[in-house]
């Protein structure tokens, strides 16, 4: 009996250890094929380029935009590279090309239906809410559209099943909702109104999510907001003598930033009722806001120069930005050195606040739950000249 007990034991200890010996030789880390990109101009590598009126280029089909890295115009708003470009390089995958006025498209190449101006919530219901700016009519609903018609022609082109492919491709799913409150804020809506539009805008991008699942989606990138109160844009519209209003510190108005911490804490409940749904599928969600804000609070730790919250390219005013002369306009002017600036335009940040915020984001700890890059090369992830010169 003895014995019997014994033998028993030491089967059930030898099967766990093999559980335990097989489990930990999975790899643990997720080689990443393909990009699939949505969103707006903060990921978008040229869409809006290819889609807007020729008689009405927009600012960023001339220079000095693309400048830095690129030498020439690309359609990305920034002087250089964006961050859904450091991580196609770090991931050692090539830049993902436009959807739109792209040939051959292909799940090789990724594809990305990020768009300028585009919102999270459709036109039509903006509109409805009195919210009339009009910069494109390809909201998030119009991108997985597009993306849902295309996706049978993208697997016809690849060699694996068309739910394996999209298994091993990083979704990234925005930044999306920025412009859905820049229109109000632009047109002078009350913040009250404005906030009713959050719970909206997470439903919105919690159901492309979904929909991504259902097609096979299991790794999802999912960014928060900007602090829009350290944007030369918004220090603009809102300036005021009252110097109570600025954060000591950083300089940023804190009523805004304060707008964008709402926002982000409502998408990460959201995030976390999808984990609970889907517990086979990987949610991230990326702390863009602290990933950038970090810079303004110590500027010269990460190489730019104190207060850095004028626009590189623009002109007048205390932050280097007037409505109506803005940057890619003629006449005006950028700084010498990019690197040395966080804002670009007013509205978006420059190549070199990308890079940080992409270090920040894949290396941690803007990244939740982190990325686990135990299979690659530890050099190659700890440095951060990996994302590129």
């Amino acid at each position: 009996m003895a014995s019997s007990l014994k033998k028993l034991i030491t089967s059930i200890l030898l099967f766990f250890f093999y559980t335990i010996i097989v489990a930990s030789s999975e790899p643990s880390c997720r080689l990443y094929k393909s990009i699939i990109s949505f969103g707006d101009s903060i990921a978008d590598t040229g869409n809006y380029l290819h889609l807007f009126d020729v008689n009405h280029p927009p600012q960023a089909a001339f220079l000095p935009y693309g400048e830095t890295f690129f030498s020439v115009p690309t359609g990305r708003n920034s002087d250089g590279r964006l961050i859904i470009d450091f991580i196609a390089e770090f991931l050692g995958l090539p830049y993902v090309p436009p959807y739109f006025g792209s040939q051959n498209v292909s799940f090789e190449q990724g594809v990305n239906f990020a768009v300028y101006g585009a919102t999270a919530l459709d036109r039509a219901f903006l509109i409805e809410k009195g919210i009339v700016s009009d910069f494109t009519n390809v909201s998030l609903s119009v991108q997985l559209n597009t993306f849902k018609q295309i996706l049978p022609t993208l697997c016809a082109s690849s060699s694996h099943d068309c739910r394996k492919v999209l298994e091993d491709s990083l979704i990234l799913m925005g930044e999306l909702g920025g412009n859905d409150y820049n229109y109000p804020f632009f047109e002078d809506k009350s913040i009250n109104e404005i906030k009713e539009l959050t719970p909206l805008i997470i439903k919105a991008i919690s159901d492309a999510i979904v929909d991504l699942i259902d097609l096979g989606g299991k790794t999802f990138l999912v960014p928060g907001s900007f602090p829009a109160g350290c944007s030369a844009a918004y220090l603009t519209l809102f300036q005021t003598a009252k110097e109570e209003d600025y954060d000591p510190l950083t300089g940023c108005l804190p009523w805004l930033n304060d707008f964008g911490k709402h926002h982000d804490e409502q998408l990460k409940t959201e995030i976390r009722r999808l984990r609970k749904l889907y517990p086979h599928v990987n949610i991230i969600y990326a702390d863009y806001y602290n990933s950038l804000y970090r810079l303004y609070q110590k500027p010269t730790k990460y190489g730019f120069k104190n207060r850095p919250l004028a626009a590189c390219c623009g002109v007048g005013g205390q932050y280097n930005f007037t409505i109506g002369e803005e940057c890619g306009y003629e006449g005006v002017g950028y700084c010498q050195n990019p690197s040395e600036y966080i804002n670009w335009d007013g509205y978006h940040l420059t190549e070199a606040a990308h890079q940080k915020m992409a270090h920040g984001i894949l290396n941690g700890p803007y990244a939740t739950p982190a990325f686990n890059w135990s299979c690659l090369d530890a050099a190659s992830v700890d440095n951060e000249s990996s994302f590129g010169s």
